[in-house]
């Protein structure tokens, strides 16, 4: 990632960067078309003039990434699949699309040995990838194969048209019924890499409604009526009872598995079809397995 503040003004984005850094217009330009460039955390065309003092953010390391994704055989877990679209049931562990020096080793490497009918709108890195579920996060996600498709389905996640419900064993004992969790979240302060609650954060909302009680957990349903990265964890944490295990929002000790927080469920009308769909996965093994342990 490069991080450039303007010094110049009403110059074309392509053109001052291409005069402050070793990459040629071209390559930048193709950098502004997938979407890798943000000016002030915003998504921008190449015809976009610079201001003094816009914060300029390449993530010029997604670029080098799509040079190097390979399809992997995967055993997939489809849940759903028509020429459109799919529903995967992603395991616990593994991570949606490649980053990071994690290159073959994603959900992405095993979609593209499935199937070569993906949407590239997300860019050559995500393919088919319509939203995220975080690494550790187990459950339904949601795959796009035409770009018509993609555009419709992110259009419905944007107004709120696909509904999510996820089932989380926090720790520690909620009293009440339900709750509803309204607080902004952006990046913490103290810890880039973390999120958190923070009043100039993005509006975010999550519906949570107790499922069971046990000797020192709770399992609850979370609905959520916003997307942000994290925001479950987030907001479980925000109101002191944290996901259980998770690694970087509970004070706890975690084991591989990662948080236990599973997509359980998600409905919308079908964008080509219109026909209604609901879906339901059922918890992990080894989420389960806790839970009657709990119940012992």
């Amino acid at each position: 990632m490069i991080k450039v503040v303007s010094d110049e003004s009403d110059v074309r984005i392509d053109k001052y960067l291409a005069s402050i850094l070793d990459y040629s217009r071209e390559y930048i330009g193709k950098l502004i078309d997938s979407k890798l460039v943000l000016v002030n955390e915003k998504v921008v065309k190449a015809s976009y003039k610079v201001s003094l003092n816009d914060e300029i953010i390449i993530h010029d390391e997604e670029m080098k990434i799509e040079n190097n994704i390979l399809p992997v055989k995967m055993d997939l877990d489809i849940v759903y699949e028509d020429e459109y679209l799919m529903v995967i049931n992603k395991p616990s562990g593994l991570v949606v699309h490649p980053g990071s020096g994690n290159y073959n080793n994603t959900l992405v490497n095993g979609l593209m040995y499935y199937t070569k009918n993906l949407s590239d709108i997300g860019g050559e890195a995500r393919p088919g990838i319509v939203h995220r579920i975080d690494k550790d996060t187990s459950g339904l996600l949601l795959i796009a194969k035409t770009n018509k498709v993609h555009e419709m389905l992110a259009d419905d996640f944007k107004n709120k048209r696909i509904k999510r419900e996820y089932i989380a064993l926090l720790d520690g004992v909620f009293m009440g019924g339900s709750a509803t969790i309204d607080a902004p979240i952006g990046r913490d302060k103290q810890n880039r890499e973390r999120m958190a609650v923070v009043e100039d954060g993005k509006h975010a909302v999550t519906h949570l409604k107790v499922l069971k009680r046990y000797d020192q957990y709770t399992l609850v349903s979370c609905i959520l009526e916003t997307g942000r990265t994290h925001q479950i964890r987030v907001h479980m944490a925000y109101i002191g009872y944290p996901v259980h295990n998770d690694p970087v929002y509970s004070k706890r000790e975690a084991t591989s598995f990662g948080q236990f927080l599973h997509s359980y469920k998600m409905n919308f009308v079908h964008p080509i079809t219109k026909k209604g769909m609901e879906f339901v996965c059922p918890l992990p093994k080894y989420f389960e397995e806790f839970l009657d342990h709990l119940e012992e």
